[in-house]
């Protein structure tokens, strides 16, 4: 007996038929991801094959510095006081009212230019009268002289007696004496009135004034009237603490350091803003004593100033080489990251690898560290590109560092950020 065929109804056949239309409709695009898939499991797989600087990437080009040795001077700086080379007080030497002044003040002098008026009018009278006494006195003299030389015949012919002869000769020395007299009061007289004039004991140049025309000015308490410092070279005194000099003294005895030789005696001047003065000076003398108020030893240096750019009282930072290394390395700041736990570098390997290192750093030379130790000659130490090391331990590409180009990588990323920083 047969089985009878079910009829389908015309709604049973439409599911199956929408489910085939999807599967048809996402078969291109699950055939797409498969693809994209395996092409980035290629691109990975080649990666990690080995791309020279890791990802796939190039290496980095990092400015790498070679290590040398070379003498490099200790500079060492302190700080001073600029002082006139020579500097004179310009007093009143006579008692009177000031007449004139005869200077500008804040201009450049020269040594016996009158500067003052004193009224001169009781010392020119003093002066009258003492060339009178001193004619007067020549007057006796000439006379008692006459009268000593015609008693002598007389006294050797016994016309008169001994002792009246020996009493002209007495009269005619009291007038001599009279006579000298009478001119050291010239002189004097003379001296007065010439102090009434006041000039200018050195050149330089000479401060305000500081009286005005009817002051009266003594010579008892030698009234003040001007100052004049001459400061076409100054000095200039700083100090250096005792301890120092004596570890520096020890390094020297040890070995650890030379004299700086003719480069000792060389300074150099910076202003309180930083800038260094153009000209150098030269070391005159270390103090023998300590002061034992502070510690210190005083030294002072001389600096040329024709340009008048250094001022008596100023304050300024002196830097001196009082010796140096024989054989030390020098690396730009920026290659050096100081820490609390020490200083290292990022030193390039063999293999192009970036290895950090710990260093003993010593002083600043300019912009640039002296390194005391853990750096070999011909080692390459990174200064420039770590910003391009995004993988740590990445291969690099050292090339020779340019500080010029550096400063000016610095300088163009410094702009960017400062704008995108503005937009934010």
């Amino acid at each position: 007996m047969s089985t009878p065929l079910t009829k389908a109804t015309p709604g049973s056949e439409r599911p199956s038929l929408k489910a085939g239309a999807r599967m048809l409709y996402l078969l291109p695009l699950v055939i797409s991801i498969a693809a994209v898939l395996t092409a980035c499991g290629k691109d990975e797989a080649a990666a990690g094959k080995g791309g020279p600087g890791g990802g796939g990437m190039p290496p980095a080009n990092v400015g790498v510095v070679t290590v040398g040795q070379q003498a490099v001077a200790l500079q060492t700086e302190l700080p001073g006081r600029v002082e006139a080379l020579r500097t004179a007080q310009v007093r009143a030497r006579v008692n009177g009212v000031v007449l004139k002044r005869l200077f500008t003040e804040g201009s450049e002098v020269k040594a016996g230019q009158a500067l003052f008026l004193i009224d001169p009018a009781p010392y020119q009278a003093q002066f009258d009268s003492a060339n009178a006494n001193l004619a007067k006195a020549q007057a006796n003299e000439a006379q008692a002289a006459a009268q000593a030389a015609r008693n002598k015949p007389l006294a050797d012919a016994k016309a008169i007696s001994q002792q009246e002869y020996i009493t002209s000769v007495a009269t005619a020395k009291a007038a001599a004496a009279d006579v000298a007299a009478a001119k050291a009061a010239v002189v004097q007289a003379k001296l007065s009135l010439d102090y009434a004039h006041v000039y200018a004991p050195i050149s330089g140049r000479i401060g305000r004034a500081l009286v005005t025309e009817g002051a009266l000015v003594g010579a008892s308490d030698a009234t003040q009237l001007a100052l004049i410092q001459q400061v076409s070279s100054v000095y200039v005194n700083f100090t250096q603490s005792a301890n120092e000099v004596q570890a520096m003294r020890r390094a020297l005895a040890a070995g650890q350091l030379r004299s700086a030789g003719a480069n000792a005696a060389q300074v150099e001047v910076v202003g309180d803003d930083g800038t260094v003065y153009p000209r150098t000076g030269k070391l005159l003398f270390t103090d023998l004593s300590v002061d034992p108020t502070s510690g210190q030893v005083t030294l002072r240096a001389e600096v040329p100033n024709p340009d008048g750019l250094l001022l008596p009282g100023q304050y300024v930072r002196v830097r001196v080489a009082q010796a140096e290394l024989p054989s030390a390395v020098l690396l730009p700041q920026q290659a050096v990251t100081r820490g609390s736990t020490g200083d290292t570098v990022l030193v390039v390997g063999p293999d192009n690898k970036p290895a950090p290192r710990k260093v003993k750093i010593g002083n600043a030379i300019g912009n640039q560290w002296v390194v005391l130790d853990g750096l070999k000659p011909g080692e390459k130490v990174i200064a420039d590109g770590f910003q391009k090391m995004f993988v740590p331990g990445a291969p690099v590409n050292p090339v020779p560092f340019n500080p010029a180009s550096a400063a000016s990588g610095a300088a163009s990323g410094a702009a960017p950020a400062a704008s995108g920083a503005a937009s934010r």
